[in-house]
């Protein structure tokens, strides 16, 4: 009897010490993936700078080669394995061999390898995140660290490196001096970063962390409205209202009509008023000056080359910032001058230009439609609501925020990874029960 006893307690301990372990390296995969191995670097022009958005130098090359590795090897040692197969969508494998097709449609293939296995890396550690934790108070515990930690290490920035924390006047955009971006390379990465941590405040509130949920939400604010990312400060609020309202007032179906119609006017506010013949009078008529500071100009350019190679693309890494576009024609009354441009503004219509039409439609379904799927199917347990809306908070806002800028496969980008975090974590609160803190969500 001793000796069974003495074999139960070991083997929970054993158990206990994995538990542990998996919050613990979850908790340090989220930060490092989302603040990168070289904090406090400062992009040039570009809101995603390349070298910024993938760590093109040998620290962030050797840091995101060996993460990689350590998700792998902490999924197979430490995940359960039928959640691992969960986050094995058909729509995202046929959305991965559409990439690996651009790579190898890519006018430099091996530098596309190379970015590509970057946005690999990026999502290999978004699952690992996903499916370490073992339950809810694991979860939590891994989304407050990384956001106390990078908030805190921003703000720390602001008096210490105030520099490279704060767009300066003596930069390539001046006009952004005095706005912060913490330990990100741009403010436009920063304001949706601290956008995510604040939906991950209101679910630590949520769960009754009380303390902790109110002070990351406030610190994420307070951050994030210091940005003067006019556009992720509007969209916040929307996402919060869209889905939680809906299930304080018992109509939690109606976040997916919701959700659908924010897509759907956005789409025709942001490029139906460029393609679609009707509306852009109309626009032209109410709102002769809206370009949405010159972003028309880009969608225009990128649809007349889309129009060229509509069902290949140009390839990975091989659009932007190539001869392609730097050396095009640039007409005196553009809004934009597009030849120095890194990205199109639009990561939809950027889908469209590296990997071609047929990828954007399968992109739409995996992205926007299955997601609504999965949140309607999530089980009326309450950790399991919580997570959803936590996830369709995200999915969202990064969804609209689409429109706007372009960080779909934009290597491991911060908002792409967070993105990455909400399609894929819908889908595992739609299929798996989550235990609250002493159980294994399984």
């Amino acid at each position: 009897m001793n000796s069974t006893a003495s074999l139960r307690r070991t083997e929970t301990r054993a158990r206990f010490s994995a538990a542990k372990a998996a919050t613990v390296l979850a908790a340090l995969m989220l930060t490092v993936v989302v603040m990168s191995f070289r904090p406090f670097q400062p992009a040039g022009a570009g809101i995603a700078d390349d070298v910024a958005a993938s760590g093109g130098d040998i620290v962030n090359q050797l840091g995101f080669g060996s993460l990689g590795a350590v998700a792998l090897f902490s999924m197979l040692c430490l995940a359960d394995r039928r959640r691992l197969a969960a986050l094995l969508s058909p729509w995202w494998l046929l959305l991965l061999g559409f990439l690996a097709l651009s790579v190898m449609n890519a006018a430099d293939p091996p530098s596309a390898v190379r970015a590509a296995s970057f946005t690999l890396i990026g999502i290999a550690a978004i699952c690992a995140v996903l499916t370490l934790p073992r339950d809810a108070d694991s979860f939590s515990t891994s989304i407050a660290f990384a956001g106390f930690f990078i908030i805190g290490l921003s703000l720390a920035g602001l008096v210490v490196f105030p520099n490279e924390a704060k767009h300066t006047a003596d930069s390539l955009e001046p006009e952004h001096a005095g706005l912060w971006r913490g330990v990100f390379s741009h403010k436009n990465i920063a304001g949706p970063v601290m956008a995510c941590f604040s939906f991950a405040g209101i679910y630590l509130l949520r769960r009754g962390w009380r303390r902790s949920g109110v002070l990351l939400f406030c610190a994420a604010m307070l951050f994030m409205l210091n940005t003067g990312s006019k556009t992720t400060a509007g969209l916040v609020p929307l996402s919060i209202l869209v889905v939680v309202l809906p299930g304080l007032i018992g109509m939690r179906l109606m976040t997916p009509v919701l959700f659908a119609l924010a897509i759907t006017g956005t789409g025709l506010a942001t490029l139906g008023i460029v393609f679609i013949e009707p509306l852009k009078l109309l626009a032209h008529q109410l709102a002769p000056d809206l370009t949405y500071t010159g972003r028309t100009a880009l969608w225009e350019f990128s649809g007349e080359m889309i129009a060229r190679r509509p069902w290949t693309g140009y390839g990975y890494e091989s659009f932007w910032g190539t001869p392609i576009v730097t050396e095009a024609d640039q007409p005196f009354d553009r809004d934009w001058d597009i030849r120095g441009i890194v990205h199109g503004h639009n990561g939809y219509l950027d889908i469209a230009v590296i990997m071609g039409l047929p990828a954007l439609v399968i992109a739409v379904v995996a992205f926007l439609i299955e997601p609504l799927r999965d949140y309607m199917k999530i089980p009326l347990r309450k950790e399991n609501v919580y997570l959803g809306d936590l996830f369709m908070m995200i999915t969202l806002f990064a969804a609209l925020n689409a429109f706007l800028e372009s960080f779909f496969f934009r290597r491991v980008d911060p908002v792409w990874l967070f993105f990455v975090f909400g399609v894929l974590g819908l889908r595992l609160a739609a299929r798996f029960p989550v235990a609250s803190g002493t159980s294994q969500m399984s």
